[in-house]
């Protein structure tokens, strides 16, 4: 019912857009951002920047709140806080929901290694590969670690160290084009690309530019998380949040 108050751990462009449709609704939103970005694209209704200390501390936070609900709406990686937001929820005796894009899924064409972690995508790379790094600035200094890897990383935001000279940082934020993506990796000379599967439309384009010039994909598949009531849009979401 509107006026209902309900957090939502964001950082996505789906907790954004529930957030400014929730609030449009009458609710009372909170979106809590962990702070990884520096300049992030802000939601309507009230934001919360930083941790919270563990499920302790998100528990503490939700008790004297008001709160009728919790929406997780993190990066399909940000592993711990959806641990936190599952203990904290339970404790609370909130009901949880968990709002994730539908991952990637390889079409036919598509050349795609599939691997568990950063870890396992740097030993995927062949020696002297010439990599287009997507992975976000907190993963990217295993690859830095293998002398024989060049290419291009692109992320938001720059990383705290400067990559060495036989790499080309590019900050962007999505949406990309295919073509503009294609015109890259021919440009750099690129032989594989690496990305978690993110899933979602916004950064797409560079697996269709892949799929379309034959590059090797070394996909990242998600980790496991707890598995509340999982909702797959936006529409879903808000449908259940604000009948």
């Amino acid at each position: 019912m509107p006026g209902e108050r309900i957090l939502i751990l964001g950082g996505t462009a789906e907790a954004r857009d529930l957030a400014n449709r929730l609030a449009d609704a009458g609710h009372g939103v909170v979106t809590s951002l962990a702070g990884v970005t520096q300049a992030p694209q802000l939601p309507k209704g009230e934001v919360r920047r930083g941790g919270f200390g563990g499920s302790e501390g998100l528990a503490a936070y939700l008790r004297p709140g008001g709160f009728s609900a919790v929406v997780d709406a993190t990066h399909p990686f940000a592993v711990q806080i959806s641990r936190h937001a599952a203990a904290a929820a339970k404790a609370c005796g909130l009901p949880l929901y968990r709002l994730e894009r539908p991952a990637w899924v390889a079409d036919a064409g598509d050349r795609w290694i599939g691997v568990a972690s950063i870890a396992a995508a740097v030993a995927a790379l062949p020696k002297g590969a010439r990599v287009f790094l997507t992975v976000g600035r907190k993963e990217v200094v295993p690859f830095l670690a293998r002398a024989d890897l060049t290419g291009i990383m692109r992320m938001i935001e720059a990383p705290e160290d400067v990559p060495p000279p036989q790499w080309r940082l590019i900050l962007a934020r999505p949406p990309f084009a295919v073509a503009g993506e294609r015109e890259l990796m021919t440009q750099n000379r690129i032989t594989h690309v690496v990305s978690k599967n993110a899933g979602g439309e916004a950064t797409r384009a560079k697996l269709l530019a892949a799929r379309e010039i034959k590059i090797p994909v070394v996909m990242v598949e998600r980790p496991e998380k707890p598995a509340p009531l999982s909702l797959s849009s936006v529409d879903e979401a808000l449908r259940l949040l604000s009948p």
